[in-house]
């Protein structure tokens, strides 16, 4: 015992059991099937339950398996703002053993090229909105498999064909491209339904991101973050939050980007493991509107 865990609030243990799940996968499962009836994430007024996301990433999981044909341990990259998509991505990512390459999307096509050949990504998942900056620099990396997503994908058509066409055709704010051979987010889970998913073995040191540097001293580097040390991260995060937060009663409105290492441990994973949900903000400039909803509910701002 240290002299300041005399200090802790009396709900907080001054130990955690690292030991608890061997990888985050585990963790995935275990939270998926406690809550499964429970809102996870929101995004643009459509919700999916806890469930449902373990269904989607577990589909496309397997489409990373079987139809891309990666292995534990290859690296993809995931460039999008917050969207029903990423922990989709994410959560499918993790459960193929890949290690997640979080990707800004705000990068210029030179950034995208370092950090793409620098990770060794084999994969990308990114955004319709800055798939162009990638067909620009993709042959100097070794990205082979290209998934496409545009924003309004996970919600309930009419309301996807609305708001992609809005985007694309009002808003302009999808650029033309043209990558050979790129697969639609929607079309990968659609396939992965037909294959099995096969759970693969990770070990608690085995890598579960490179997570960039912003770059501040230099040029960008990615920090490599295993399976146990982002598990014990969130564990002491879900320990001193325990005084406050309520299991499976918690919203929290997710305004940081979950690429973010803050809150891709905090909000997306820490909370998560309380049963929470996430509501999230593709536009952070939304954040007025957000507000005015915090008189009227219980909402953490994160």
């Amino acid at each position: 015992m240290f002299p300041w865990s005399q200090k802790y609030p009396a709900q907080v243990s001054p130990e955690i059991d690292v030991n608890r799940y061997q990888n985050l996968p585990d963790l995935l499962e275990e939270t998926f099937q406690k809550f499964h009836n429970l809102e996870a994430f929101e995004n643009m007024d459509h919700t999916l339950t806890f469930q449902e996301i373990d269904q989607l990433s577990q589909n496309f999981a397997a489409f990373l398996q079987q139809e891309l044909d990666l292995n534990p341990g290859d690296r993809i990259a995931l460039q999008m703002p917050n969207l029903l998509q990423y922990p989709i991505a994410l959560f499918g990512a993790l459960r193929a053993g890949l290690v997640v390459v979080n990707t800004n999307p705000l990068y210029t096509p030179h950034e995208m090229r370092h950090q793409f050949k620098d990770s060794g990504a084999k994969a990308i998942v990114i955004a319709a909105n800055f798939a162009k900056n990638l067909q620009e620099i993709i042959h100097e990396t070794h990205i082979e498999s290209v998934i496409v997503t545009e924003i309004g994908d996970m919600l309930p058509f009419p309301k996807r064909f609305i708001v992609n066409q809005v985007i694309k055709r009002v808003k302009k704010m999808v650029p033309p491209f043209s990558i050979p051979h790129a697969i639609s987010f929607n079309e990968a889970l659609e396939a992965g339904q037909e294959y099995p998913y096969d759970k693969p073995h990770i070990k608690p040191d085995d890598n579960a991101f490179l997570q960039y540097t912003g770059g501040t001293t230099g040029v960008s580097k990615g920090a490599v973050l295993t399976h146990r040390n982002i598990l014990a991260n969130m564990l002491q995060i879900v320990e001193w939050m325990r005084p406050k937060l309520l299991e499976g009663k918690e919203v929290v409105i997710t305004a940081l980007p979950l690429y973010h290492i803050f809150s891709l441990t905090v909000n997306c994973l820490a909370i998560m493991n309380y049963g929470g949900k996430n509501i999230l903000v593709t536009n952070p400039r939304d954040i007025p509107s957000f507000i005015k909803l915090l008189r009227k509910k219980r909402f953490t701002l994160i």
